[in-house]
């Protein structure tokens, strides 16, 4: 694998990008390397170790690694390389798998990653067992008891990251902190309704709590904590991180809608077959003229939303500018994000990443 150490002597656009990939595939491999060691010590000789063995690993491996690489980026703002801060922010890809496996049970969710979600593919293995009961309900308890499995496991490779107990302390409140908003903001986006439509600075707030802070802000915190950074670091941090997480989850919501399957790993328009309250449908509302919000409540009311009704939706949203109008918000907090990147407070190889960063998640596609 290469090596991530490059980053300070090959400051090129190239070598900054390079660094990043290898970062990473390595938080990556961490992440892989310590839940398949929990699931042999687990499962090993159980009869339940039988798909687990296989599962566990194979769904850690398809992570992109965001928060972990967040998380190591906000360490280097005050830290010098280090395998051991690397481990620590690693573990945060355990603990997204926890928010994914129990997130897709709360959706439904029928794929993840290309891959059927985990309670599809555990309601699949009752079947073969032909055990009595439901398949379903099996599946759904297995995931969710998984999904606790990768929590503990998250906390435990922190603990055990090597990290000196002085820089532990300073990021377990924010590491705390992180995992309760991230369960808060979660009930929050469960509670939410497309048919209610609720105002645009609600769904803010649960779009920061649930997926934006989650995703960039808190692991940057979390990492720069651990660093040691003062607060004008953590100030600035949080003010990128705000941004940058909000245009995530707005490139996430358009993606949800508008995303290609075979790219996205998950089925087209599942957001609005669901009925969530995302930010293109809210502000595909707002925007909505008074023939377009009476087609807009038409759909609403269906008891089912099929494939017409999805391609319904998605010309209702394109005409009504809601698309358009959301692709500018997005380039405007990721440029705000860029900005706000004071070289001052920030080392050069720490700046890069942080806009390199910003463009990645805001351009993706997946």
């Amino acid at each position: 694998m290469a090596s991530i150490t490059t980053a300070d002597v090959m400051p090129s656009e190239e070598a900054r990008v390079a660094w990043l990939d290898a970062l990473g595939e390595r938080c990556l491999a961490e992440a892989h390397r310590f839940a398949e060691a929990r699931a042999l010590d687990h499962f090993s000789g159980h009869r339940e170790g039988e798909l687990a063995k296989t599962v566990i690993p194979q769904f850690v491996a398809g992570g992109k690694s965001l928060r972990p690489m967040f998380a190591y980026v906000g360490w280097r703002c005050g830290g010098p390389e280090s395998d051991a801060a690397l481990r620590a922010a690693s573990s945060l890809e355990l603990l997204h798998c926890f928010a994914l496996a129990q997130d897709d049970v709360m959706d439904g969710s029928l794929l993840r990653r290309g891959r059927p979600a985990l309670h599809i593919r555990f309601a699949r293995w009752h079947s073969e067992q032909g055990w009595s009961g439901s398949a379903d309900r099996f599946g759904e308890s297995a995931a969710t008891l998984f999904g606790d499995l990768f929590l503990v496991w998250s906390e435990q490779m922190l603990r055990e990251s090597g990290l000196d107990t002085e820089s532990l302390s300073r990021g377990w409140p924010r590491y705390d902190l992180m995992r309760a908003e991230l369960a808060v903001g979660q009930l929050a986006d469960l509670v939410n309704d497309a048919r209610e439509f609720p105002s645009w600075e609600t769904l803010l707030d649960v779009l920061r709590r649930k997926s934006g802070n989650y995703t960039v802000r808190r692991p940057l915190e979390f990492g720069a904590a651990l660093a040691g950074c003062g607060p004008d670091v953590l100030d600035a941090l949080a003010d990128y991180g705000e941004l940058v997480g909000e245009a995530f989850q707005f490139r996430d919501d358009l993606l949800g809608v508008f995303g290609d399957p075979a790219v996205t790993g998950k089925p087209a328009g599942q957001d609005l077959r669901d009925r969530k309250a995302s930010s293109v449908v809210v502000l595909a509302a707002e925007m909505a003229d008074r023939r377009q919000r009476a087609e807009l409540d038409e759909l609403l009311a269906l008891p089912t939303v099929d494939d017409e009704a999805v391609s319904r939706w998605r010309r209702l949203i394109v005409t009504s500018g809601a698309r358009d109008r959301l692709g500018e918000l997005i380039r405007e907090r990721a440029d705000k994000a860029v900005a706000a990147i004071d070289p001052a407070l920030f080392p050069p190889h720490a700046a890069d990443s942080l806009s390199i960063l910003a463009v990645r998640c805001t351009e993706r596609d997946q």
